[in-house]
């Protein structure tokens, strides 16, 4: 069952990239600040030993990283597809490189040339590739540096076949410029040879936000924001092959005095690009399709808000459609009925229908109010651009709350029905982004039910006013209520094991590093509580471990699409409670954002929600046992019975649409439950 499609796999070295990328920007750079600002000698070193212990995991993670590359280049080569550089082009692939250059690349080529008082570190770029290129003339060197623009240039080219040829020959953006450096070079400088090397550099993301009272956040934003282009490196990835002079220079115009951080790496970086690495008519190589479903409910009604009035309706991304929820804004922004539209924006697509949406609402003399979160990391730029598009078009824009990241994934549409306003709500636990939606997994609550609107009505209008007391009987909000919530809960399943009442608790999160929940969660696992945790990324707590932990098992599901949701799930002597949430189980979503957990009220959804968390708990294709000894070890079969959960779960919201009736059918998906 454990496919190795080799396309996907290069894919996925792309997601790897991208995710040490961000890995060194936030979570290394916190540890070489520690290194660099510690008061105390024992914290400092404490830090250092750390530091250095990434440094030799990541070094080791390399090369399984190059190895892999180099294996899935073997298996391209068995299906006649090779990636070439720019020394095995053919003369007729030479020649037709340099017209694309002269057509379509050398408009974005913009050298740096390096000379005494060009201060290197303040024109460098995190999230590029360079080339390092050398010219050498008379034993005399010269020095520039050229991005690798795969922002404007697709990174990898598909190049001509001959008449009757079957190979394909792919060739990346690095070798091409590599291949016409004497273009770029030639005419304006001398040298008897000229090369080039790739190097990656890696800077601190975290903000230094002023507190000037006389400076908007947006005036705060737009400065950090430059401040990032200078922050210290954290990271330099070079081409392990690039002359030991060459380095040294790197390293001095640079300003880095020590060898932390330097991972000599292959010829190219910005691996993130293989995200995109394009098909090949092969479908061999690529995983089956899976085309996003429909809701029967939505699809009985042409108007939206009847389909949520008649039931609560809840998508599961991707394997659901994301245009349900744009198509709802898009009926919002004209009907008649429709008075206000209000939305908390934290991520969204470059081209994004929800914001088009809402500025059409605001045409439509509807009353718009949109919350856009400027700290949401990564993405601060494109939210600058978002507010002032919806705030030159007349919506009310908030940038929430100050030392508060707005997290939560939520929608408020009001509408006057038989003279009553009537709320509709959606709680999730994604971004309102149409890319994402065809990747990450996650849960989205459509409902009318007034418990649930009427609360969320309330969260829009803490972020407006926070300094009002606000109290939430049906929501769990953060930082308001969070984390006296789930102890609460948590006590109540200690409370039911002592007295031998059913009891138990799952948890699905992308991350669990709380110290106070996670005590918590060991306090129930001693009180003879079982807990079963679904952890994709980040678990501090240690499972299995006698008198502390020995009634906890934990995995991890690692597969073709992100796993993004935030579930809990509590026995409650019988009578489970479901919660989906946007809040992981860290301190930062617990104390420090604003972030909405919602309850689960439509029994008919709660057993749709239990039904796949434990199709994916019975996972034992791609679900790797989280331990103390971070072996990662495949979940082993118990059965006979192969069970790949998102492949399942996509089996089992389709015959539910299939037979149109929220139920639990399929035959396959049932054994599974039977199993558990």
């Amino acid at each position: 069952m454990r496919q190795f499609r080799s396309l996907e796999r290069l894919r996925f070295l792309g997601i790897y990239s991208s995710n040490m990328d961000e890995f060194y920007r936030v979570r290394v750079a916190n540890v070489r600040r520690k290194v660099l600002l510690s008061n105390s000698t024992a914290h400092k070193e404490e830090s250092i030993l750390l530091f250095e212990k990434i440094q030799q995991k990541v070094i080791a993670l390399q090369d399984v990283f190059d190895e892999t590359y180099i294996l899935l280049l073997q298996k391209l080569k068995t299906k006649h597809i090779y990636l070439i550089n720019e020394i095995q082009l053919t003369d007729e692939h030479s020649l037709w490189l340099k017209q694309y250059f002269k057509n379509k690349l050398r408009r974005h080529i913009f050298p740096l040339i390096l000379t005494k008082t060009t201060n290197l570190a303040d024109h460098i770029s995190d999230d590029a590739t360079y080339l390092m290129v050398s010219m050498s003339k008379n034993k005399q060197k010269q020095y520039a540096f050229v991005r690798v623009p795969s922002c404007s240039v697709p990174r990898f080219i598909i190049l001509p076949n001959k008449a009757g040829e079957n190979n394909i020959s792919i060739i990346l953006l690095d070798n091409v410029i590599r291949h016409c450096l004497i273009e770029i070079f030639g005419g304006f400088f001398e040298f008897d040879s000229i090369n080039a090397y790739s190097m990656k550099l890696t800077r601190d993301a975290e903000f230094d936000l002023s507190n000037e009272f006389n400076q908007s956040l947006l005036e705060q934003m737009s400065s950090s924001l430059k401040k990032r282009i200078k922050a210290e490196p954290v990271r330099l990835v070079y081409d392990r092959k690039m002359p030991i002079d060459m380095l040294v220079t790197l390293k001095e115009r640079l300003n880095i005095t020590s060898n932390q951080g330097l991972i000599s790496g292959g010829r190219y970086h910005s691996f993130k690009d293989f995200i995109e690495f394009p098909s090949l008519n092969d479908k061999s190589l690529e995983h089956d399709k899976l085309p996003a479903l429909d809701n029967h409910y939505f699809t009985r009604f042409n108007n939206a808000f009847l389909a949520i009035k008649v039931h609560d309706i809840l998508l599961h991304y991707p394997y659901h459609k994301f245009s349900y929820f744009t198509e709802w804004l898009r009926q919002a922004a004209y009907d008649p009925k429709v008075e206000k539209i209000q939305i908390s924006l934290y991520r969204v697509a470059k081209k994004s229908r929800v914001v088009d949406s809402l500025i059409e609402a605001v045409k439509n003399g509807k009353k718009v109010f949109v919350n856009v979160e400027l700290r949401a990391r990564f993405d601060e730029e494109a939210n600058l651009h978002w507010a002032e598009t919806l705030s030159n078009a007349g919506a009310q824009v908030s940038f929430g709350i100050s030392n508060l990241k707005v997290h939560a994934k939520i929608c408020l549409i009001s509408r006057r029905e038989q003279n009553e306003l009537v709320h509709y709500v959606h709680v999730g636990t994604g971004n309102f982004h149409e890319k994402n939606a065809k990747i990450y997994t996650d849960f989205s609550l459509f409902t009318c039910n007034t418990d649930i609107t009427n609360e969320v009505e309330k969260v829009f209008e803490f972020i407006k006013a926070p300094y009002l007391k606000f109290k939430f009987n049906h929501l769990i909000v953060s930082p308001l209520n969070t984390r006296n919530k789930f102890e609460s809960l948590i006590d109540n399943e200690i409370n039911a094991a002592k007295q031998q009442r059913t009891s138990g608790i799952t948890l699905k999160i992308n991350n669990l590093v709380d110290t106070g929940l996670i005590k918590k969660l060991y306090q129930a696992s001693n009180a003879g509580v079982k807990i079963k945790l679904i952890v994709r990324g980040v678990c501090s707590l240690l499972p299995g471990v006698p008198n502390q932990s020995e009634n906890i098992t934990a995995i991890s599901i690692v597969d073709r699409f992100l796993e993004h949701p935030r579930v809990a799930i509590f026995e409650n002597s019988g009578e489970p409670s479901v919660y989906i949430s946007s809040a992981d189980w860290m301190h930062r979503n617990i104390d420090e954002r604003v972030e909405v957990g919602c309850p689960i009220y439509c029994p008919k959804i709660k057993q749709n929600i239990i039904d796949i968390i434990t199709i994916q708990l019975n996972d034992n294709c791609k679900a790797r046992i989280i331990n103390s000894s971070q072996n990662n070890d495949y979940q082993n079969k118990t059965s006979n019975m192969s069970v790949r959960s998102q492949i399942e779960i996509y089996h089992y919201l389709e015959e539910q649409q299939m037979s149109k009736v929220v139920s639990f059918t399929s035959n396959i998906n049932k054994r599974v439950i039977d199993h558990a």
